[in-house]
């Protein structure tokens, strides 16, 4: 009976993280080193397989980290293989609104010298035409993000208020 509930305790409680614990995590990575490993600590099990949300994140911590690496080489690497898994989330799920969230809020914030802006103003405009018909939980952190992303205008801004 207890290596039963052993397994329970270790199995049970692993696997991904919620989706509401990853998004307090990803508005707070780029604000420590610690943070931003903590973030990808808790990403690290997520796989294709998984929600293609959580892949977006995934490919976002590998981006954030990609900063923390001393080699330009493996900036690089880590940087690609975060780019990489963001846009495979998208191409799987090309309507999912907090995947154009993640794409955006990563190509907004990296050096133009890595070349990876190209999608900002699609990114942009999907979240505004969408943001309507969002609900919930959802609808508040597209709105929150908008509210603070230097892509929109104050008066982008205002329409989601």
């Amino acid at each position: 009976m207890k290596i039963f509930f052993t397994y329970l305790l270790f199995f049970g409680f692993s696997g991904n993280p919620s989706i509401t614990e990853i998004r307090k995590l990803y508005a707070t990575a780029t604000s420590s080193e610690s943070n931003a490993k903590e973030f990808l600590q808790k990403l690290s099990d997520v796989s294709k397989e998984d929600s293609k949300t959580l892949v977006a994140y995934k490919g976002a911590s590998l981006a954030i980290v990609s900063k923390l690496e001393k080699k330009i080489a493996d900036k690089s690497k880590k940087f690609k293989e975060g780019s990489s898994l963001i846009e495979y989330a998208i191409a799987n799920e090309p309507n999912n609104i907090e995947i154009h969230l993640v794409r955006l809020s990563v190509q907004e914030n990296v050096p133009k010298i890595v070349n990876y802006r190209g999608n900002k103003t699609e990114d942009k405009k999907y979240l505004l035409d969408h943001y309507n018909e969002q609900t919930g939980a959802l609808k508040v952190y597209v709105g929150n993000f908008i509210a603070q992303s230097k892509s929109f205008t104050t008066t982008e801004k205002k329409l989601v208020q």
